[in-house]
């Protein structure tokens, strides 16, 4: 092969390397504490139109777009179990904050206007303790890593079904139900939050089954501290720490967030 040639190819080579890393996995992951912000993925088109939280639409053309249905049953100890029955779509946990990708992601879950939990697999256990008494409207809707919402025609990708509670279990569970404000805490997780911003910015944090933590959050103003899957939570004073000890009894990720803002604090992760 000629210098001139070798040159060449090299040149193709160099030129090609750069032009896969570009089209990469997109890492446009949001700004830590300052809410769930849409990032610039291939997928789709984002639309002017937002949900409950102020997430964006993410259109995405029929053929081949994501879809849930929703299936309820009842437990035979408590609640019910709930199933997101998806096509043309995986659950993404370890991705949540990247840029969209096509078919993946995570869901949210909806009694009446209601978000209740964010869920990342097809099985989620439902308490009675989070359904007041009566008929309720459950959703399943479903998100894009970048936190958009899948959308067809203009519309979430979501399902519904009806759920009804004989409120025996005296409606949604607060800090004083399975939690306390004090106790022994075999680890304690210190947050502040200030407008949007989270100090420390949240992430994971590690835990055995069966440890106690102790979450002490002080936010600049009145809100309602929530912790996912535990369905457990306890106000938050303007100016004032507040904390939240439970017993982590159960594994899996668990997101510990703010009910008004809408803030990521931490994830829990109890193996």
């Amino acid at each position: 092969m000629s210098g001139r040639l070798a040159r060449a190819v090299v040149v193709v080579l160099l030129t090609v390397g750069v032009a896969a890393g570009c089209g990469g996995r997109p890492t446009t992951h949001h700004k830590p504490g300052t809410g769930h912000q849409e990032a610039s993925g291939s997928a789709g088109r984002l639309l002017d139109r937002e949900d409950e939280s102020g997430h964006r639409y993410r259109q995405v053309d029929a053929d081949g777009a994501p879809s849930v249905e929703l299936e309820v049953r009842p437990d035979s100890s408590d609640g019910w179990n709930v199933r997101l029955d998806v096509s043309d779509f995986r659950f993404t946990p370890d991705s949540v904050g990247g840029g969209a990708l096509p078919g993946r992601g995570h869901a949210h879950l909806y009694l009446d206007d209601r978000k209740i939990a964010r869920v990342y697999g097809e099985w989620f256990h439902l308490p009675e303790s989070a359904v007041p008494k009566g008929t309720h409207r459950l959703t399943a809707r479903l998100y894009a890593d970048d936190h958009t919402v899948w959308a067809v025609d203009g519309e979430p990708v979501e399902s519904s079904a009806d759920v009804t509670s004989s409120g025996r279990a005296g409606g949604h569970a607060h800090g004083d139900a399975g939690a306390s404000a004090g106790g022994k805490a075999d680890r304690t997780v210190t947050v502040t939050v200030d407008g949007k911003n989270v100090q420390p910015p949240p992430g994971r944090l590690e835990f055995k089954r069966g440890e106690r933590v102790r979450l002490s959050v002080t936010s600049d103003r009145a809100d309602t501290l929530h912790v996912h899957g535990y369905d457990k939570e306890v106000s938050l004073p303007a100016g004032r720490a507040a904390t939240l000890t439970l017993t982590l009894d159960r594994t899996g990720l668990f997101e510990v967030e703010t009910h008004e803002s809408g803030l990521l604090l931490t994830q829990l992760v109890v193996r």
